[in-house]
């Protein structure tokens, strides 16, 4: 019998979201990495396989680290960036993580700094 772990399971919720949730150069992907210590963002373009924007609570404009309030900066940041390139609007990948606490909060940061999701 086989047991099944956490990531397994998370790899697996994963793997199944991704089949579903494709960025292109129209309507990229805002991928969400969560970490114990950090959270790390980044807008892909799966066309060209190619990270146009990314953000991390590790950068020196974060200075909360990979809490909640350092997941809402990461979500400002990376926001603020993807306007910069011209980006407005893209796709949420959560990455095989719940959608709450520090998931969300980053995604309604880049929201409520004009990212359309």
């Amino acid at each position: 019998m086989k047991v099944h772990t956490a990531r397994d399971a998370r790899r697996r919720i994963r793997y199944r979201t991704r089949k579903k949730v494709l960025g292109s150069a129209r309507r990229p992907r805002l991928s969400v990495y969560r970490s114990l210590k950090h959270i790390y963002a980044q807008i892909i373009d799966d066309a060209v396989g190619q990270t146009i924007v990314a953000a991390s609570s590790r950068e020196k404009e974060v200075s909360d680290g990979g809490n909640q309030r350092g997941a809402e900066a990461v979500g400002k940041l990376v926001a603020e960036r993807a306007r910069e390139k011209g980006i407005e609007v893209v796709v949420f990948d959560r990455g095989g993580f719940h959608y709450h606490g520090r998931i969300k909060v980053l995604a309604n940061a880049a929201r409520e700094h004009g990212l359309k999701i």
